[in-house]
């Protein structure tokens, strides 16, 4: 049975895929794979490493913009959301550009995927900060990932927990402890959870990855660069100055 977690995000999700794509579909772009807010682009990046040739699954995929990048690069592709109105903007995308990304609707915490099955497994803000147990997400990665392969993934740097989620002035004076691992929620009138998303310290991202048995090769804590000028929620060129916004981690399966 699919978590509390899961099973709020998923109508989250579903209610707020069309605002989503509207304010932010530009910056992501319909063939683009943007790691997160400050805009680190895996065509410059290469964190994936050489991905033509290389069967390759998204996990969290939204409207699968990462995926359809990876596909114009002559990846095989197949990628997945929890959302289904998030997939629906993915076939739309599909039909705009031309370029058809596989998608499915299915729970990180349970792929449905045979083991060894890909070369390379990616997530860019996809699933990790909205589950319940990420060590099970990342034992399940590890299962569908050949020997070998490699796993990327971003999340909303820790440190950002400690401040409070404002793109101005405020949001540059810590007013919480880092240690708190209380998740952020959000309930209806009735107290029924309608949102989560969780918080861990970069020490348990660390222990998650090693006690899923895959091993940390690489993080990346990407610096705001002057060119952005956006701001996305929390995030801006202020906060961007002061604070990491994002982690990126790399992980191999050996």
């Amino acid at each position: 049975m699919p978590s509390l977690s899961s099973r709020a995000n998923r109508g989250w999700w579903d209610g707020n895929a069309d605002d989503y794509q509207v304010e932010h579909g530009e910056f992501l772009g319909d063939t683009g794979f943007v790691w997160g807010p400050e805009g680190v682009d895996e065509a410059g990046a290469h964190l994936l490493g050489e991905v033509r040739g290389r069967r390759v699954l998204e996990i969290g995929c939204g409207a699968a913009q990462c995926g359809r990048w990876l596909v114009t690069q002559g990846a095989e592709v197949a990628a997945f959301d929890i959302s289904h109105r998030q997939l629906r903007h993915s076939q739309r995308i599909d039909l705009e550009t031309g370029l058809r990304v596989p998608v499915l609707q299915a729970d990180a915490e349970s792929l449905p995927f045979a083991a060894d099955a890909f070369d390379l497994v990616c997530s860019a803000y996809g699933a990790l900060p909205f589950v319940a147990d990420p060590l099970v997400v990342l034992c399940e990665v590890r299962r569908v990932l050949r020997p070998g392969g490699r796993f990327v993934f971003s999340v909303s740097h820790p440190i950002r927990w400690a401040f409070p989620d404002d793109p101005g002035p405020r949001g540059l004076t810590s007013d919480r402890s880092y240690f708190d691992r209380s998740p952020y929620e959000e309930r209806d009138e009735h107290g029924a959870l309608t949102y989560v998303e969780h918080h861990r310290t970069m020490a348990d991202w660390v222990n998650l990855v090693v006690a899923s048995g895959l091993t940390l090769t690489g993080l990346l804590e990407p610096e705001w660069p002057e060119k952005n000028e956006l701001t996305w929620g929390g995030w801006s060129p202020l906060r961007g100055a002061h604070l990491p916004g994002t982690a990126i981690f790399s992980c191999a399966n050996i």
